[in-house]
């Protein structure tokens, strides 16, 4: 794997397709889809995404611009 990153995703066709998994893959982007019923690595991932939404997003807002969100992100994250 190039990057060492993951793209975790539902099994929407979109994201099962052939030529969506070879584009991740020639982006050295490791493709990761739950079983059929599994939800646990999206439950996981929504809830990261619920606490940044609910501690940063909408507590520190409203944001004048997309670089002082991605200041507040890396403080949020460290």
């Amino acid at each position: 794997m190039k990057g060492g990153q993951t793209h975790h995703s539902d099994r929407g066709s979109q994201y099962v397709s052939i030529r969506y998994t070879e584009r991740l893959l020639d982006a050295g982007i490791e493709p990761s889809v739950g079983g059929v019923g599994d939800s646990y690595d999206n439950a996981r991932a929504e809830t990261v995404i619920g606490l940044f939404k609910t501690e940063v997003i909408r507590r520190r807002g409203p944001w004048r611009s997309l670089e002082a969100v991605d200041c507040a992100t890396l403080k949020w994250v460290a």
